[in-house]
C-alpha cells in the first residue's frame, strides 16, 4: 500500500472556516494570534490555523519560475482510471492521493485538489515552486502538475512503502514493527532533508510541517519529506524571523511559533524533536486519550524526562528492547534537546544530523552494542539497564570504543570522523548546558 504527500488526518467536528462576505475567515473563537502562555488553546484547531487563501489566476497560467513538465488533464484521467475510488491511497487537506501509471509506465503518486477542502491555490503553487527548486536525495521528487481550468494537480514519484505514520502507529497485524536500527536510518535521512532546507539550499527554507505523516518512505526504508504546501523561506539580510499566521499540525508545533506568529528555523527544530520521540516511544505526537494536559507527546513525555535513570521508559515496547542502551539514551537527550522551550538553546541541523549519523551507525546486534541492551522488562516497556545513570547528558565518550572497531576500511574511517565530530558536539552542549541543566526545561509535571 502506497503513500503520498500531504497524507492528513481531518478531525471530526471541525470547521476551521467560515464563509462571510465572499472572503474566508476564520471561525468564532479561533485565535488569531495566540497568547504565547496557552499553548494549548493556541494550536488546538488541528492542522490548519489559518484560513484558505485563493490566488486569481488566469486558465493558462503556471507557477512561475517553475521548470517541471506539465500534464493535461485527460492523461492524467487514463493513467488513474478517471480518478476511480479504488485508485485512492490517501486523503489529506489538499485533496484525495490516486496511484497511478503514465503512459511511459511509471507508476505515480497524483494528488487532486479538493476545492471544497482545507487548502487551494496557494498551497499549491508553493509547492510547485519550492519543489521546481529543491532537489536532495531525502526529498521528495515532484515529477509535474496540471492546471487546466480549475484543476490543480500535482504528480509525484510513487513511494511504495507509504508514510512513517502507517509504519508506527497504523500497522496492520501482517506488519513488522520497525527496529531499531531502520528507525535511526530513517531519523538520520530525515534529518539530512531538513538540514539541506535550512543550510544547503540556495535561499534558506523553513519546512513548517514536519511530522511523521509527511515523511514517505522509498525501498529499504529511505526516508523523503513530502508536502511543501506550508513552507516559507527563511528571514532575509538582519530579520531573525518571519511573521505569519499559524498553521501546523497540533502536537507538532514550537511554542513560541504558536504563541507569537514568529516563525524561525529552529521551530522546524522542535517538530524534530517531536518526530524522534515518536520513533522512541512508538507514540502519537497528540493523543486525545491522554489525561488531561497530557495529550501531547512531549508534556506526556517530560515527567519521564527529569532522571536519567527513567529514559528506557519511553522506549516503544514493539522494540522489545533491541537497541543499545547508550545510544537509546543519547537519542533521547537529542530529542530533549530539541524540544526546549527556549529556541536558542535547540540545536542546529548540522549538528542533529552528525548526532545521528553515528547513531545509525551503531547496530543493536553488533559486539559493542549487544553489551548495552537492556535485559529488563515489565509489561513491555523497558526498565533499568546496568549503564543508567553512568554519563552526563549528551556524553559520547564511549566512542572512543567504537573508533577502535571501525579502523578497518576507508569506509570505517569515514564513521570513525563521525564518532569524534559527534563527540565534540555532545561535549559542547554539555558545557553550555552545565550552568542551567534543570532551568532548560519546563518540567513541571502534569500528572
Amino acid at each position: 500500500m502506497g503513500y503520498c504527500p500531504c497524507f492528513r488526518r481531518k478531525k471530526k467536528g471541525i470547521n476551521l472556516k467560515t464563509k462571510l462576505n465572499n472572503s474566508y475567515v476564520p471561525i468564532e473563537g479561533a485565535p488569531t494570534t495566540p497568547i504565547k502562555s496557552d499553548l494549548d488553546n493556541a494550536v488546538k484547531y488541528s492542522t490548519l490555523l489559518e484560513p484558505r487563501q485563493q490566488v486569481p489566476i488566469s486558465k493558462d497560467s503556471s507557477p512561475s519560475e517553475s521548470n517541471l513538465p506539465t500534464f493535461s488533464y485527460r492523461d492524467l484521467a487514463a493513467a488513474t482510471d478517471n480518478f476511480r475510488r479504488e485508485s485512492i491511497i490517501g486523503e489529506g487537506g489538499f485533496g484525495p492521493v490516486f496511484k497511478g501509471q503514465l503512459e511511459s509506465g511509471q507508476v505515480v503518486a497524483v494528488k487532486k485538489l479538493n476545492h471544497s477542502g482545507l487548502q487551494g491555490d496557494k498551497e499549491f503553487f508553493v509547492e510547485v515552486h519550492m519543489l521546481s527548486l529543491l532537489r536532495h536525495p531525502n526529498l521528495v521528487n515532484l515529477i509535474g502538475y496540471c492546471i487546466e481550468g480549475n484543476q490543480r494537480i500535482l504528480i509525484y514519484e510513487f513511494m511504495p512503502l507509504g508514510s512513517l505514520e502507517y509504519h508506527i502507529h497504523d500497522m496492520t497485524p501482517d506488519m513488522e514493527p520497525l527496529d531499531w536500527d531502520t528507525r535511526m536510518i530513517i531519523a538520520s535521512g530525515a534529518a539530512k532533508g531538513l538540514d539541506y532546507l535550512h543550510s544547503q539550499a540556495d535561499r534558506p527554507v523553513i519546512y513548517r510541517d514536519l511530522k511523521s505523516a509527511n515523511i514517505l518512505l522509498s525501498e529499504g526504508f529511505h526516508p523523503k519529506l513530502s508536502d511543501f504546501g506550508l513552507a516559507k523561506f527563511g528571514p532575509c539580510a538582519d530579520n531573525t524571523h518571519v511573521s505569519t499566521r499559524v498553521m501546523g499540525t497540533h502536537g507538532y508545533c514550537a511554542p513560541e511559533y504558536a504563541g507569537t506568529g514568529k516563525l524561525t528555523m529552529k521551530s522546524d527544530i522542535y517538530s524534530f524533536g517531536v518526530l524522534l520521540l515518536e520513533l522512541i516511544t512508538g507514540c502519537r505526537a497528540m493523543d486525545d486519550t491522554h489525561e488531561h494536559g497530557k495529550e501531547m507527546l512531549v508534556d506526556w513525555a517530560r515527567p519521564m524526562l527529569k532522571d536519567r535513570n527513567n529514559y528506557v521508559q519511553l522506549a516503544d515496547p514493539n522494540l522489545r528492547g533491541k537497541f543499545p542502551q547508550s545510544v537509546f539514551r543519547r537519542a533521547v537527550e537529542l530529542a530533549l534537546m530539541c524540544v526546549q522551550d527556549d529556541p536558542h538553546a535547540r540545536p542546529h541541523t548540522k549538528d542533529i544530523v552528525l548526532a545521528l549519523s553515528y547513531f545509525a551507525s551503531q547496530k543493536h546486534d553488533s559486539p559493542s552494542a549487544q553489551s548495552n541492551l537492556i535485559g529488563s522488562q515489565r509489561d513491555g516497556r523497558i526498565f533499568q539497564g546496568e549503564e543508567q545513570g553512568t554519563a552526563s547528558p549528551v556524553d559520547f565518550n564511549r566512542a572512543g570504543i567504537a573508533v577502535k572497531e571501525m579502523r578497518a576500511s576507508s569506509k570505517d574511517q569515514e564513521r570513525e570522523r563521525a564518532v569524534v565530530e559527534a563527540k565534540k558536539w555532545g561535549e559542547t552542549w554539555r558545557d553550555k548546558r552545565k550552568p542551567n541543566v534543570e532551568d532548560d526545561f519546563d518540567y513541571r509535571s502534569r500528572w
